[in-house]
């Protein structure tokens, strides 16, 4: 199992616990499977009590989703980590950490004076400050620091109310955050097993307005009743509610008796429609939301009671299977909805806001670490589905750094510029014959000035001068074996790939090219895992023959990022893992990673390891040398069938992998086994490197490249290496411009040393 994972179970609700009987409701699966789906970007999420033990707890559960800002020095908590927490994770609170940013209101005088600033120039009806002195003195709370920092654009959103009242943490942040002139409060509850399911379906019920609303009329209710159902659906999955059924209820039963509160409820069933249908035209999953109004609250819980309320009135499709419950005053909602949370301890329970566009989180003073947690993922994934937020809009508390990363082929040079993890745009730039035939012949190098001026005329396009560069970073070539890392690219390097050191290659331009535009202009170049990252132990490169040692050439770039990218999925490092990575595209590399090095692969560059669509793989050494002096073949010919006219193409006459699977669905005898035997060399290259973790489990199998979008192959090969016991997790596609992005971020932001090259 994976070292300082918690194991999460997986959405759904088709397996039964026990006859006739569902599970409580996963929502934590729920909400962090239904986020990376739609998930591009990390929202900062501001923590105004980060001191709170509940707070930092939570945080240490959302670094995979979100960007923490804590209103406290790290210091302070991580005191309060070893003197209240002593039992969280390490790592876990490793990791977080280092994920988040650590502000001090009283040391930011400029975002003090900024907030300050705003309040004094908003309308005088908000009444938050009389003048500077008094608004520097209002914003300087972490309470309001954290709220004005959202308004501000400088954190997206914040989170607040275990430690303040209402009046220091909600009325303030309702009346600056307001997106619209009817805010509501939310309450969801996931009941447990022990409360009757035929009550609410899969024991899911949303309350609304549990917090917001002091007084109610027809319009107020209305919009509640919508934004309410909204929240629900924005949440829950409609293969879980397939619809979400609110009923606004009241004392009175359709009719059944007077008063100002029925005729309230009336007046607002009467205006949800048009209300409704406004929020449909924002997305289309709430067409699946039904309301029905002035609904006796027994009703809207019990077939039973609407089957006696409701003789001779028609029963409501949906009555027995409400998950949403309206109500019409303030203090119903919140004693409904701390009734059912006092009433079952382990239900889980946390609230969330409509009307301020997913910028607050409101916690109650008695809500514990997972209702914090849930309650902030909540909020994220209802930003992501909304589609109007893509990034942080400023980068105050975590830099943008924007890094053009370069990546060279044989014909063609892609490039890519990011602004952080976010990529701003990807070009490839193809290289016509006229524009390579000057160089026909030489080595490859030559063309290092070209392509430079042609990766400049391309940011040109894009309006990007070097100026507006924090960073460049190059593929990285054939040099001498180094440790993995991010490497400055300094004049050594450039000696060796400009002398051919190590081989010519397109990649060997990487360097090159983005030292000569870094050059003059005050910023970094660096390369990232190039090609040669050799950590592996002597004994794995003796052979029988005195005269072969074994090289370590491989995809390092996409290998390392794979293993970094699974490590941050489940909230850990690299550096504590054991993880088999195999890269299948043209060429198929093997990797051994443990605890962060790379201690095993095979040669890829020369077709070491399992055949693949281009390469021959290892063959029986007795026939390849009885082959080589047959005479069938030229030394260039065998070359060449080794690496780039082996494998499919020389077995099947094709290197598209897609027309193999489509000659398998045919069923072609020779496709089928060509197949399978690519299937099981792959598996075998795979648990062949148990042996490299010394003794030690193996946390995941992670399959990578190209061929990894092919669903069939990926089972497959689940399939064989299951024996491993640690599961296979698939990344498909290469990314390695994001890789190099990556790679020097982390330099960037403190994260990670960069290295010198010095192969001596």
């Amino acid at each position: 199992m994976l070292k300082n994972y918690r194991a999460r179970f997986v959405r759904g609700v088709s397996s039964l616990l026990t006859a006739g009987r569902f599970p409580m409701y996963d929502i934590e699966s729920s909400l962090d499977s239904q986020i990376i789906e739609v998930m591009k970007n990390k929202p900062a999420v501001i923590f105004t009590e980060a001191t709170d033990p509940r707070i930092i707890e939570a945080a240490c559960y959302l670094p995979r989703f979100a960007r923490p800002v804590f209103l406290a020095s790290e210091e302070a908590i991580k005191e309060i980590i070893r003197v209240d927490l002593p039992d969280l994770d390490p790592v876990r609170v490793e990791f977080a950490l280092s994920e988040g940013a650590f502000i001090k209101p009283s040391e930011r005088d400029d975002l003090v004076d900024e907030f300050a600033r705003a309040i004094v120039d908003l309308p005088q009806g908000m009444g938050l400050a009389r003048d500077l002195a008094e608004a520097r003195e209002f914003v300087s709370r972490p309470s309001l620091f954290g709220i004005m920092a959202v308004r501000q654009g400088h954190a997206d959103i914040v989170v607040g109310g275990i430690l303040h009242e209402p009046r220091e943490y909600f009325r303030p942040m309702a009346k600056l955050l307001a997106k619209q002139e009817v805010l509501c409060e939310a309450g969801v509850i996931v009941l447990p097993d022990d409360h009757p399911e035929e009550i609410f379906p899969h024991n899911i019920l949303v309350v609304g307005d549990v917090g917001a609303n002091a007084f109610m009329n027809p319009e107020v209710l209305a919009n509640v009743a919508v934004g309410t159902c909204a929240a629900a659906r924005d949440l829950f999955p409609e293969e879980v509610l397939p619809t979400i059924n609110g009923a606004i209820v009241s004392y009175s039963n359709r009719g059944s008796d007077e008063g100002p509160s029925p005729e309230l409820v009336r007046k607002a069933t009467e205006l949800v429609p048009e209300v409704l249908a406004d929020r449909i035209k924002l997305g289309q999953r709430y067409e699946t939301i039904r309301i029905e109004g002035e609904v006796k609250i027994s009703v809207a819980m019990s077939r039973r009671s609407a089957h006696l309320y409701r003789r001779g009135q028609g029963e409501s499709h949906f009555v027995g299977g409400t998950n949403v419950i309206i109500v019409p005053n303030l203090d119903t909602g919140n004693l409904l909805f701390h009734l059912y949370a006092t009433r079952y301890p382990t239900a889980k329970k946390f609230s969330v806001m409509f009307g301020i566009r997913f910028q607050a989180v409101d916690l109650p003073m008695d809500c514990t670490a997972e209702d914090a947690m849930l309650g902030v993922k909540a909020c994220i994934l209802r930003m992501h589905k909304f589609g109007h937020w893509s990034r942080t809009p400023k980068d105050t508390f975590f830099p943008r750094y924007r890094t053009l990363a370069i990546n060279p082929g044989s014909t063609s040079t892609k490039i890519a510029v990011f602004e952080g993890e976010l990529e701003r745009f990807t070009q490839e730039i193809e290289h016509s014959a006229e524009e390579l035939k000057p160089f026909e012949g030489k080595r490859i190098v030559e063309q290092y000035e070209m392509r430079r001026d042609v990766v400049l005329a391309a940011l040109a396009d894009h309006g990007i001068s070097v100026d507006d560069l924090d960073a460049v970073s190059g593929r990285g070539g054939l040099l001498r074996p180094i440790p993995h890392g991010t490497y400055r690219i300094n004049d050594k390097m450039v000696e060796d790939l400009l002398t051919g050191t190590g081989g010519d290659h397109a990649s060997n331009l990487g360097a090159l090219i983005s030292r000569e535009i870094a050059a003059g202009k005050d910023i970094p170049a660096f390369i990232v895992d190039p090609v040669v990252v050799d950590e592996v132990p002597e004994m794995v490169k003796v052979t029988g023959m005195k005269d072969i040692r074994r090289q370590v050439i491989s995809h390092a770039l996409n290998q390392i990022s794979t293993a970094r990218r699974f490590a941050e999925e489940q909230e850990t490092f690299y550096e504590y893992l054991n993880l088999i990575v195999c890269h299948m595209g043209g060429g198929i590399t093997v990797g051994a990673h443990a605890n962060g090095r790379y201690i095993d692969v095979n040669n890829g560059l020369d077709g070491e390891g399992p055949f693949s669509p281009q390469r021959s793989g290892s063959e029986p050494t007795g026939q390849l040398i009885r082959l080589c002096f047959s005479g069938k073949y030229t030394l260039d010919e065998l070359l060449k069938l080794n690496k780039g006219r082996g494998g499919l193409i020389d077995l099947l006459g094709t290197a598209d992998f897609r027309e193999v699977e489509r000659r398998i669905d045919k069923g072609d005898a020779l496709a089928i086994e060509v197949y399978e035997a690519m299937v099981y060399q792959i598996c075998k290259n795979i648990t062949a490197l148990l042996p490299a973790f010394r003794g030690e489990g193996v946390d995941r199998v992670l399959l990578t490249g190209g061929l990894a979008r092919s669903q069939r192959l990926v089972s497959d090969i689940e399939v064989g290496v299951q024996a491993l016991g640690c599961g296979v997790t698939a990344y498909p596609g290469e990314n390695e411009m994001f890789a190099l992005a990556k790679g020097v971020l982390r330099v960037l932001d403190g994260k990670e040393q960069p290295c010198d090259y010095d192969p001596s």
